[in-house]
């Protein structure tokens, strides 16, 4: 789970976001409370700086943004999160003029969708500020920096930064969190001080014995699956959708990521 700064309550009230985890099954939201708590409290006090969150492929941390675009709302936020490497957004905003856009971007079959979209969040959050007034805005941002090139990624993170020092008129809170797996923008962000890295790992056991149960039909004991993903949401799926085969997913990682298993022969 995420490395916290503290532990910070969790709201009660707090809604649990229903996420596609297989074809044709979705779950709640689950296990990762203490997460859920550390967006409370930046609900409260905002986020000082840019928070960036590393983890492995896999480990929950699109599902962990979506739900902090529910906690946020929920705290009275206009949301905007963007997953640039698929197109997708959410919006909790009544601000139709913003949909709009974001709906034309994600539309987009041209090469420069992406960047355009992560681009586009950071414009809607100071329009969102300066044009419309808003005093609580979340810009929420998913896997952007291999699409916009790791060597901008600092500077992407020195943007989201600019939102909270610089911004366009007055506010009471700004949250600005940016997820990714891509190691390489790591070292490019961490040469400067515009941001807070946090990384989130696979889920605990218990959490993941949870996700495990929510699987229909017949599947292998829980420790088989446990050994095999190191608690692993996106592995636990790749499982199922291979037939429970650890062969057939080793086979499609070595495609994926281009790998020569006769160099380790």
């Amino acid at each position: 789970m995420l490395s916290l700064i503290n532990l910070a309550w969790l709201k009660p009230s707090v809604r649990r976001v229903r996420l596609s985890f297989l074809p044709g099954l979705q779950v709640d939201f689950m296990d990762r409370d203490v997460a859920i708590g550390q967006v409370v409290e930046w609900s409260e006090r905002s986020t000082r700086y840019p928070v960036v969150i590393f983890g492995p492929e896999g480990c929950g941390k699109s599902a962990f943004l979506r739900q902090a675009a529910e906690v946020l709302r929920e705290f009275g936020y206009d949301v905007i999160y963007v997953d640039v490497a698929h197109m997708n957004f959410i919006a909790h905003t009544d601000v139709n003029e913003v949909v709009k856009k974001l709906v034309e971007v994600v539309s987009e079959v041209s090469g420069v969708a992406q960047i355009k979209l992560a681009n586009l969040a950071i414009n809607i959050i100071k329009e969102l500020l300066s044009r419309w007034g808003r005093k609580r805005v979340a810009i929420l941002v998913d896997e952007a920096f291999q699409a916009i090139g790791v060597e901008k990624a600092g500077l992407y993170v020195k943007s989201l930064l600019n939102l909270i020092e610089y911004p366009p008129s007055d506010y009471e809170k700004v949250v600005a969190i940016a997820a990714t797996s891509e190691g390489l923008s790591r070292s490019e962000i961490g040469r400067h001080r515009w941001s807070i890295i946090m990384p989130m790992w696979n889920m605990p056991k218990e959490g993941f014995r949870q996700l495990y149960e929510s699987i229909p039909g017949d599947k292998p004991p829980f420790e088989d699956v446990w050994r095999l993903t190191g608690g692993n949401p996106g592995m636990l799926s790749r499982l199922y959708t291979t037939g429970w085969s650890r062969d057939a997913v080793v086979a499609q990682l070595i495609r994926e990521k281009g790998l020569d298993p006769g160099l380790h022969s």
